[in-house]
Protein backbone atom coordinates (compact mmCIF):
# COMPACT_ATOMS: atom_id res chain seq x y z
CA UNK A 1 0.00 0.00 0.00
CA UNK A 2 1.69 3.34 -1.25
CA UNK A 3 2.70 5.34 2.08
CA UNK A 4 0.31 8.43 0.85
CA UNK A 5 -2.80 6.19 0.77
CA UNK A 6 -2.30 4.86 4.49
CA UNK A 7 -3.92 5.74 7.43
CA UNK A 8 -1.88 5.86 10.86
CA UNK A 9 -3.27 5.29 13.93
CA UNK A 10 -2.10 7.67 16.74
CA UNK A 11 0.76 6.02 18.52
CA UNK A 12 2.62 5.22 14.60
CA UNK A 13 3.22 8.85 14.69
CA UNK A 14 7.18 8.31 14.98
CA UNK A 15 6.77 6.11 11.67
CA UNK A 16 4.62 8.60 9.79
CA UNK A 17 7.27 10.72 10.34
CA UNK A 18 9.79 9.05 8.63
CA UNK A 19 8.02 7.18 6.08
CA UNK A 20 7.00 10.90 5.72
CA UNK A 21 10.95 11.74 5.38
CA UNK A 22 11.17 8.86 3.00
CA UNK A 23 8.77 10.07 0.34
CA UNK A 24 10.90 13.03 -0.08
CA UNK A 25 14.00 11.37 -0.45
CA UNK A 26 11.93 9.18 -2.96
CA UNK A 27 10.92 11.90 -4.98
CA UNK A 28 14.30 13.80 -5.16
CA UNK A 29 15.68 10.47 -5.93
CA UNK A 30 13.38 10.63 -8.82
CA UNK A 31 14.58 13.72 -9.85
CA UNK A 32 17.65 12.29 -11.07
CA UNK A 33 19.22 12.85 -7.70
CA UNK A 34 22.08 10.44 -6.55
CA UNK A 35 20.78 9.51 -3.25
CA UNK A 36 20.11 5.69 -2.98
CA UNK A 37 22.45 5.30 0.03
CA UNK A 38 20.89 7.52 1.95
CA UNK A 39 17.25 6.39 0.63
CA UNK A 40 18.12 2.86 1.70
CA UNK A 41 19.37 3.45 5.17
CA UNK A 42 16.72 5.58 5.87
CA UNK A 43 14.27 2.45 4.83
CA UNK A 44 16.15 0.21 7.09
CA UNK A 45 15.63 2.56 10.00
CA UNK A 46 11.56 2.92 9.57
CA UNK A 47 11.12 -1.00 9.19
CA UNK A 48 13.25 -1.22 12.18
CA UNK A 49 10.61 1.35 13.93
CA UNK A 50 7.73 -0.45 12.81
CA UNK A 51 9.06 -3.86 13.84
CA UNK A 52 10.08 -2.43 17.22
CA UNK A 53 6.95 -0.65 17.92
CA UNK A 54 4.59 -3.64 16.83
CA UNK A 55 6.32 -6.31 18.75
CA UNK A 56 5.12 -4.41 22.11
CA UNK A 57 1.87 -3.28 22.14
CA UNK A 58 -0.26 -2.60 24.77
CA UNK A 59 -3.94 -4.32 24.32
CA UNK A 60 -5.74 -0.42 23.54
CA UNK A 61 -2.93 0.04 20.77
CA UNK A 62 -3.67 -3.67 19.30
CA UNK A 63 -7.49 -2.27 19.76
CA UNK A 64 -7.04 0.24 17.34
CA UNK A 65 -5.02 -1.71 14.82
CA UNK A 66 -7.88 -4.26 15.22
CA UNK A 67 -10.15 -1.23 14.20
CA UNK A 68 -8.26 -0.13 11.27
CA UNK A 69 -10.43 0.80 8.62
CA UNK A 70 -7.85 -0.82 5.86
CA UNK A 71 -7.45 -3.89 7.48
CA UNK A 72 -9.13 -6.74 5.20
CA UNK A 73 -12.41 -7.26 5.20
CA UNK A 74 -14.82 -10.05 4.98
CA UNK A 75 -15.38 -9.43 0.96
CA UNK A 76 -11.05 -9.19 0.96
CA UNK A 77 -10.42 -12.89 2.40
CA UNK A 78 -13.88 -14.31 0.04
CA UNK A 79 -12.49 -12.78 -2.99
CA UNK A 80 -8.99 -14.01 -2.08
CA UNK A 81 -9.77 -17.27 -1.14
CA UNK A 82 -12.98 -18.40 -2.43
CA UNK A 83 -14.68 -18.94 -5.96
CA UNK A 84 -17.82 -19.41 -7.32
CA UNK A 85 -19.04 -17.78 -4.15
CA UNK A 86 -22.99 -17.28 -4.36
CA UNK A 87 -24.59 -15.07 -1.54
CA UNK A 88 -27.90 -15.94 -0.36
CA UNK A 89 -30.08 -13.10 1.20
CA UNK A 90 -32.94 -12.95 3.56
CA UNK A 91 -33.78 -14.69 6.58
CA UNK A 92 -37.25 -16.14 5.42
CA UNK A 93 -39.04 -14.28 8.22
CA UNK A 94 -38.41 -10.38 8.37
CA UNK A 95 -36.02 -9.25 5.54
CA UNK A 96 -32.16 -8.94 4.81
CA UNK A 97 -29.37 -8.25 6.74
CA UNK A 98 -26.34 -6.82 4.90
CA UNK A 99 -24.29 -6.82 8.18
CA UNK A 100 -24.15 -10.13 8.27
CA UNK A 101 -22.73 -11.39 4.58
CA UNK A 102 -23.38 -15.36 3.88
CA UNK A 103 -23.42 -17.63 1.01
CA UNK A 104 -21.91 -21.04 -0.70
CA UNK A 105 -18.10 -21.28 -2.92
CA UNK A 106 -15.75 -23.43 -3.25
CA UNK A 107 -12.06 -23.02 -1.18
CA UNK A 108 -10.17 -24.80 -2.71
CA UNK A 109 -11.90 -26.82 -4.83
CA UNK A 110 -14.10 -28.15 -2.31
CA UNK A 111 -17.76 -26.58 -1.85
CA UNK A 112 -18.23 -24.64 1.36
CA UNK A 113 -20.67 -22.65 3.32
CA UNK A 114 -19.13 -18.91 4.19
CA UNK A 115 -20.25 -16.31 6.36
CA UNK A 116 -19.25 -13.15 8.84
CA UNK A 117 -19.60 -9.61 9.13
CA UNK A 118 -18.63 -6.79 6.55
CA UNK A 119 -18.24 -3.10 8.01
CA UNK A 120 -17.72 -1.56 4.79
CA UNK A 121 -14.60 0.24 3.31
CA UNK A 122 -16.17 3.40 2.41
CA UNK A 123 -19.10 5.91 3.60
CA UNK A 124 -21.44 4.25 1.45
CA UNK A 125 -20.88 0.64 1.82
CA UNK A 126 -20.22 1.12 5.93
CA UNK A 127 -23.57 2.38 6.09
CA UNK A 128 -25.22 -0.04 3.69
CA UNK A 129 -23.46 -2.64 5.67
CA UNK A 130 -24.78 -1.02 9.42
CA UNK A 131 -20.70 -0.85 9.83
CA UNK A 132 -21.13 -4.72 10.86
CA UNK A 133 -23.31 -4.73 13.61
CA UNK A 134 -26.06 -7.04 12.33
CA UNK A 135 -29.49 -7.18 13.51
CA UNK A 136 -31.90 -10.20 14.47
CA UNK A 137 -32.43 -11.22 10.92
CA UNK A 138 -28.87 -11.33 10.24
CA UNK A 139 -28.73 -14.11 13.18
CA UNK A 140 -31.29 -15.58 11.70
CA UNK A 141 -30.08 -15.62 8.33
CA UNK A 142 -26.76 -17.44 9.39
CA UNK A 143 -28.94 -20.21 10.99
CA UNK A 144 -30.23 -20.78 7.47
CA UNK A 145 -27.35 -21.30 6.17
CA UNK A 146 -26.00 -23.64 8.97
CA UNK A 147 -28.95 -25.31 8.44
CA UNK A 148 -28.68 -26.01 5.03
CA UNK A 149 -24.34 -26.50 5.10
CA UNK A 150 -25.90 -29.34 7.76
CA UNK A 151 -28.31 -30.76 5.42
CA UNK A 152 -25.65 -31.07 2.34
CA UNK A 153 -22.50 -32.16 4.50
CA UNK A 154 -21.05 -28.72 3.49
CA UNK A 155 -17.98 -27.40 5.81
CA UNK A 156 -18.73 -24.25 7.94
CA UNK A 157 -16.24 -20.82 7.31
CA UNK A 158 -17.17 -18.26 9.52
CA UNK A 159 -15.24 -14.39 9.70
CA UNK A 160 -15.69 -12.63 12.23
CA UNK A 161 -15.23 -8.93 12.54
CA UNK A 162 -17.65 -6.25 14.28
CA UNK A 163 -18.42 -4.08 17.40
CA UNK A 164 -21.17 -5.47 18.52
CA UNK A 165 -25.10 -6.98 17.45
CA UNK A 166 -26.62 -3.50 16.44
CA UNK A 167 -28.68 -2.50 19.96
CA UNK A 168 -31.34 -0.45 17.93
CA UNK A 169 -34.97 -0.63 19.26
CA UNK A 170 -36.14 -2.21 16.62
CA UNK A 171 -33.67 -4.82 16.60
CA UNK A 172 -34.39 -5.63 20.29
CA UNK A 173 -38.08 -5.60 19.41
CA UNK A 174 -37.23 -8.18 16.85
CA UNK A 175 -35.74 -10.25 19.36
CA UNK A 176 -32.27 -9.76 18.99
CA UNK A 177 -30.66 -12.14 22.08
CA UNK A 178 -33.12 -15.02 20.81
CA UNK A 179 -31.20 -14.68 17.34
CA UNK A 180 -27.77 -14.40 18.85
CA UNK A 181 -29.12 -17.52 20.70
CA UNK A 182 -30.82 -19.25 18.18
CA UNK A 183 -27.18 -18.75 16.26
CA UNK A 184 -24.89 -20.16 18.32
CA UNK A 185 -26.91 -22.92 19.42
CA UNK A 186 -27.24 -23.94 15.57
CA UNK A 187 -23.07 -23.63 15.87
CA UNK A 188 -23.25 -26.70 18.77
CA UNK A 189 -25.09 -28.84 16.69
CA UNK A 190 -23.48 -28.61 13.52
CA UNK A 191 -22.95 -31.77 12.43
CA UNK A 192 -19.96 -30.44 9.77
CA UNK A 193 -16.94 -29.26 10.60
CA UNK A 194 -16.97 -25.16 11.49
CA UNK A 195 -13.86 -23.15 11.55
CA UNK A 196 -13.96 -19.67 13.13
CA UNK A 197 -11.48 -16.90 12.52
CA UNK A 198 -11.54 -13.81 14.05
CA UNK A 199 -10.11 -11.06 11.95
CA UNK A 200 -10.83 -7.42 13.51
CA UNK A 201 -13.22 -7.40 16.11
CA UNK A 202 -14.75 -9.70 18.34
CA UNK A 203 -17.30 -7.45 20.27
CA UNK A 204 -20.16 -9.31 22.32
CA UNK A 205 -22.51 -11.84 21.98
CA UNK A 206 -22.63 -10.18 17.88
CA UNK A 207 -19.55 -12.57 17.61
CA UNK A 208 -20.17 -15.40 19.60
CA UNK A 209 -23.03 -16.50 17.63
CA UNK A 210 -20.88 -17.60 14.74
CA UNK A 211 -17.70 -18.34 16.22
CA UNK A 212 -18.53 -21.09 18.23
CA UNK A 213 -16.45 -23.63 16.12
CA UNK A 214 -14.49 -26.65 16.23
CA UNK A 215 -11.75 -24.24 15.88
CA UNK A 216 -11.37 -20.71 16.65
CA UNK A 217 -8.38 -19.22 14.84
CA UNK A 218 -7.82 -14.72 15.93
CA UNK A 219 -4.91 -13.07 13.99
CA UNK A 220 -2.10 -11.49 15.70
CA UNK A 221 -3.68 -7.63 16.82
CA UNK A 222 -7.57 -8.74 16.39
CA UNK A 223 -9.16 -8.79 20.01
CA UNK A 224 -12.23 -10.55 21.32
CA UNK A 225 -14.67 -10.01 24.42
CA UNK A 226 -18.29 -9.68 25.70
CA UNK A 227 -18.08 -6.16 25.76
CA UNK A 228 -16.09 -3.23 24.19
CA UNK A 229 -13.72 -0.88 26.04
CA UNK A 230 -16.06 1.95 25.79
CA UNK A 231 -19.21 0.33 27.04
CA UNK A 232 -16.94 -1.33 30.23
CA UNK A 233 -15.83 2.12 31.10
CA UNK A 234 -19.05 3.39 30.74
CA UNK A 235 -20.43 0.70 33.24
CA UNK A 236 -17.36 0.47 35.64
CA UNK A 237 -16.51 4.19 35.84
CA UNK A 238 -19.85 5.58 34.59
CA UNK A 239 -17.24 7.46 32.54
CA UNK A 240 -16.64 6.51 28.47
CA UNK A 241 -13.09 8.36 27.98
CA UNK A 242 -11.96 5.41 30.44
CA UNK A 243 -11.33 3.11 27.50
CA UNK A 244 -7.83 2.38 27.28
CA UNK A 245 -7.63 1.41 30.77
CA UNK A 246 -10.09 -0.31 30.42
CA UNK A 247 -8.89 -2.29 27.43
CA UNK A 248 -5.45 -2.40 29.40
CA UNK A 249 -7.32 -4.57 32.35
CA UNK A 250 -9.99 -6.52 30.57
CA UNK A 251 -7.58 -9.76 28.66
CA UNK A 252 -8.94 -9.17 24.92
CA UNK A 253 -5.86 -9.78 22.72
CA UNK A 254 -5.21 -12.68 20.79
CA UNK A 255 -2.68 -13.59 23.34
CA UNK A 256 -4.83 -13.64 26.41
CA UNK A 257 -7.40 -15.86 24.53
CA UNK A 258 -4.88 -18.62 23.86
CA UNK A 259 -3.50 -18.46 27.24
CA UNK A 260 -7.40 -18.92 28.59
CA UNK A 261 -7.81 -21.54 25.67
CA UNK A 262 -10.79 -19.41 23.91
CA UNK A 263 -9.27 -19.75 21.40
CA UNK A 264 -6.61 -22.41 19.03
CA UNK A 265 -4.00 -20.73 17.43
CA UNK A 266 -2.91 -17.27 16.78
CA UNK A 267 -2.03 -16.06 12.77
CA UNK A 268 0.59 -13.94 12.52
CA UNK A 269 0.43 -10.61 10.69
CA UNK A 270 2.70 -8.81 8.58
CA UNK A 271 4.76 -6.15 10.28
CA UNK A 272 2.69 -3.32 10.80
CA UNK A 273 -0.33 -4.95 10.79
CA UNK A 274 -2.59 -6.83 8.23
CA UNK A 275 -3.36 -3.36 6.70
CA UNK A 276 0.12 -3.22 5.59
CA UNK A 277 -0.07 -5.97 3.60
CA UNK A 278 -3.89 -7.17 3.16
CA UNK A 279 -2.23 -10.33 0.24
CA UNK A 280 0.04 -11.83 2.60
CA UNK A 281 -2.51 -11.99 5.37
CA UNK A 282 -5.42 -13.28 3.40
CA UNK A 283 -2.88 -15.77 1.85
CA UNK A 284 -2.00 -16.67 5.41
CA UNK A 285 -5.08 -17.28 6.76
CA UNK A 286 -6.02 -19.10 3.44
CA UNK A 287 -3.33 -21.81 4.45
CA UNK A 288 -4.83 -21.74 8.26
CA UNK A 289 -8.22 -22.52 7.32
CA UNK A 290 -7.13 -25.52 5.23
CA UNK A 291 -4.72 -26.60 8.14
CA UNK A 292 -7.92 -26.45 10.77
CA UNK A 293 -10.74 -28.22 7.97
CA UNK A 294 -7.66 -30.84 7.25
CA UNK A 295 -7.51 -31.83 11.00
CA UNK A 296 -11.41 -32.43 11.35
CA UNK A 297 -11.54 -34.46 8.02
CA UNK A 298 -12.84 -38.10 8.37
CA UNK A 299 -14.54 -37.32 11.75
CA UNK A 300 -18.14 -38.36 11.48
CA UNK A 301 -20.99 -35.52 12.62
CA UNK A 302 -21.68 -36.98 16.43
CA UNK A 303 -17.74 -36.65 16.84
CA UNK A 304 -17.82 -33.68 15.56
CA UNK A 305 -20.25 -32.40 17.98
CA UNK A 306 -18.30 -34.36 20.96
CA UNK A 307 -15.54 -32.49 20.19
CA UNK A 308 -16.58 -28.51 19.78
CA UNK A 309 -18.32 -29.42 22.84
CA UNK A 310 -15.66 -30.33 25.03
CA UNK A 311 -13.53 -27.41 23.51
CA UNK A 312 -15.79 -24.81 25.22
CA UNK A 313 -16.48 -26.78 28.35
CA UNK A 314 -12.71 -26.78 28.80
CA UNK A 315 -12.42 -23.16 28.92
CA UNK A 316 -11.91 -21.57 32.22
CA UNK A 317 -10.98 -25.15 33.50
CA UNK A 318 -7.03 -24.84 32.51
CA UNK A 319 -4.73 -22.36 31.13
CA UNK A 320 -2.95 -22.70 28.00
Amino acid sequence: MPDQMRSYLDFEKPVAELDSKLDELRALAASGTDISEEVARLEEKAAQALADLYADLTPWQKTLVARHPQRPHFTDFVGGLVTDFTPLAGDRTFGEDQALVGGFGRFQGESICIMGQEKGNSTDSRIKHNFGMARPEGYRKAVRLMELANRFGLPVLSLVDSAGAYPGIGAEERGQAEAIARSTDACLSLGVPNVAIITGEGMSGGAIAITTANRVLMLEHAIYSVISPEAASSILWRDGTKAQEAANSMKITAQDMLRFGVIDQILNEPVGGAHRDPSAMIAATGKAIAEAFNELRGLDAEAIRKQRRQKFLDIGRKLG
